[in-house]
């Protein structure tokens, strides 16, 4: 499996090229990854497709729909309660920024690389730690 937001000599089209994955990950033909969602919605492990167009990457996660601040504003804590009622994680305004809402529906991310990915499995949440 490899980690997401690093830098990667290879080779694409007979041309040695640095790759930059910010926010992504390596999905070359068989490559294993991972893939989360926010703190309730669940995680991909999947099976990268070694698409060449896409310089065998995939996305990181959902990837945030709103900043950390708008979403501080934007949600309570009773939100928060309500959207991982069901995992183990701190429900304090600590991370409120974290909440679910604050990132797209990892569903519809998914849906948007089956040309990068096939999906393994998909994990629910039963613990989320966060810092």
């Amino acid at each position: 499996m490899y980690h997401h937001n690093y830098v990667a000599e290879e080779r694409y089209d007979d041309v040695d090229v640095l790759v930059t994955r910010k926010g992504a990950i390596r999905a070359g033909s068989g490559d294993l990854g991972i893939i989360p969602g926010s703190m309730a919605t669940g995680t991909y492990i999947v099976r990268g497709l070694g698409n060449a167009a896409a310089f065998n990457s995939a996305s990181h996660g959902a990837g945030r729909r709103m900043s950390r601040n708008k979403a501080k504003r934007t949600f309570t804590l009773a939100d928060l309660r309500a959207q991982t009622d069901g995992v183990e994680c701190r429900k304090d305004t600590g991370v409120i920024d974290e909440i679910p809402a604050a990132y797209k529906d990892i569903r519809s991310v998914m849906a948007a690389q089956s040309d990068l990915v096939e999906v393994v499995a998909r994990l629910r949440q039963l613990v989320c730690v966060k810092g």
